[in-house]
């Protein structure tokens, strides 16, 4: 029976890596810190079909999946999973109750974004963010409005890309630095006319992931996976983890969103080395808040 990697889970707020198996369903390995990794790609990538409402379909014809996709979707199951997205906005009429939050990354990298209420801070983690509050909760198109609203009156990125976020983790302000740039924002955002009525404001109570993704234990971040191939190894220590990435103690950052759709195995060589692409991870810049031009 094979089982094929889905990438990383956050579970009850700690890493684990998924697993899924045709006709068996979907289980989790959880990751601890500190503990020795070790394992090797079989066969070829594979298409992970479309997961809805905690039900993951296969894709129809098994189709292959380039090894540096960040997607481990093929382009037809991709365009399903999108038809009917929140994210995508082509579920608009999805009832449930959303969060709209602020999440920060580092010295002037903050994003808005919403989350459905049931999932809790399950997307903060997803995403990596360091710090994080919520800024108000409604209904999904209430949300979506503040966002917009946000984003418009605050002049901050939609986007910070993920080499922005891992290549400054190591180094970051004191917390009491980062609740602060939160708190700021998250005041600015409150002070703004035009809210929707039907969405809720909520008191700014700044969360930190300092202890769930070990930060204060990563190594400075040297080298970045950039694809899984047939018969690759990766070896080493986990000295930490934040979104997609696992940090091993030599510095190599493997971003789990590449192992999805790979059958993972223990090497037989007890001797295995990590034998992946890898690319330096070139020291990117935080901007000061003052300079911040957008959110996501």
């Amino acid at each position: 029976m094979t089982w094929w990697c889905t990438g990383i889970r956050w579970q009850g707020g700690g890493p684990a890596i998924g697993w899924y198996g045709q006709g068996r369903g979907e289980r989790a390995s959880a990751l601890a810190y500190g503990q020795r990794l070790a394992f090797v790609s079989g066969g070829e990538r594979r298409c992970l079909g479309v997961r809805r409402a905690g039900k993951r379909t296969p894709c129809p014809t098994a189709a292959t999946v380039p090894g540096r996709a960040a997607n481990a979707q093929c382009p037809a199951c991709a365009r399903l999973d999108r038809s009917f997205s929140v994210a995508a906005d082509t579920n608009a009429a999805d009832p449930r109750t959303y969060r709209v939050y602020l999440a920060w990354f580092g010295p002037g990298m903050v994003k808005v974004g919403i989350t459905a209420e049931e999932r809790g801070p399950a997307r903060l983690l997803e995403q990596g963010a360091v710090a994080w509050a919520w800024l108000g909760r409604g209904p999904l198109m209430a949300a979506r409005r503040t966002e917009e609203l946000l984003r418009a009156a605050l002049g901050v990125p939609d986007r910070i890309a993920y080499a922005r976020k891992r290549a400054v983790r190591a180094g970051l302000p004191s917390a009491a630095e980062r609740a602060a740039e939160v708190a700021e924002l998250h005041g600015r955002a409150a002070a703004l006319a035009d809210w929707p009525e039907s969405l809720e404001r909520v008191v700014c109570e700044v969360t930190d992931h300092a202890e769930a993704f070990a930060l204060d234990a990563l190594p400075a971040p040297a080298r970045v996976l950039t694809e899984m191939v047939i018969g690759g190894a990766v070896v080493g220590r986990l000295a930490g983890a934040a979104g997609p990435d696992l940090h091993l103690a030599d510095g190599l950052v493997v971003d789990t969103r590449l192992l999805a759709g790979w059958e993972l195995t223990a090497p037989q060589d007890a001797g295995a080395a990590t034998s992946v692409p890898a690319a330096e991870i070139p020291a990117v810049a935080a901007r000061p808040p003052a300079e911040q031009d957008g959110l996501f």
